[in-house]
């Protein structure tokens, strides 16, 4: 039987070729072995599933691109006459229910327990500061089981404050924050 000593990577059809008796000294050259080959794949494969994961997360604009401008894609967003920004639309937030909104990076519901009035109140737990979630008729805390009313009082629940108020105020159908 004769032996075979290579200086470098092999190919597994080098490998195969010497196991079967075949042997070409210039087929390998720059070729990985096995655990190269896999180690390579599955670094590459990491790479693509991360560069999907971050390219997915930091994306804000719609599949169709183009621009940046979102406000002509929501008509909440698209400034009044005097250049405030809407909240919402009055139409988009339930009868007996209320809307999750941001206003300048805080949270807060948009509630309108019967219909034409709209208030609000901050979306942010008292308890430990979870984010409070609209429900049929209530508001829920899902960290912790805490529930309030529309209105903000605590139903149940660990947390023992009401929600806050948040000024806010009606101009042609959308809601604005502060006070008109």
């Amino acid at each position: 039987m004769t032996s075979t000593t290579t200086t470098g990577p092999v190919s597994t059809a080098a490998v195969d070729d010497v196991t079967q008796g075949h042997h070409d000294d210039t087929a390998c050259a720059g070729c990985l072995d096995r655990r190269q080959l896999l180690t390579r794949a599955g670094g590459a494969g990491i790479a693509v599933a991360a560069a999907a994961v971050l390219a997915a997360c930091g994306s804000s604009s719609s599949p169709g691109g183009g621009g940046t401008d979102d406000t002509a894609k929501d008509p909440a967003a698209t400034p009044g006459a005097d250049g405030a920004t809407p909240l919402a639309q009055v139409a988009d937030v339930p009868v007996g229910g209320a809307l999750l909104v941001e206003n300048g990076g805080e949270k807060v519901l948009l509630v309108q327990a019967t219909a034409g009035t709209i208030t609000a109140v901050s979306a942010i737990c008292t308890h430990q500061g979870c984010t409070v979630q609209p429900a049929k008729d209530e508001l829920d805390c899902p960290c912790h089981g805490s529930k309030f009313t529309l209105e903000g009082a605590n139903i149940s629940g660990p947390a023992d404050k009401p929600l806050p108020a948040v000024d806010v105020h009606v101009k042609d159908g959308a809601v604005f924050s502060g006070t008109a």
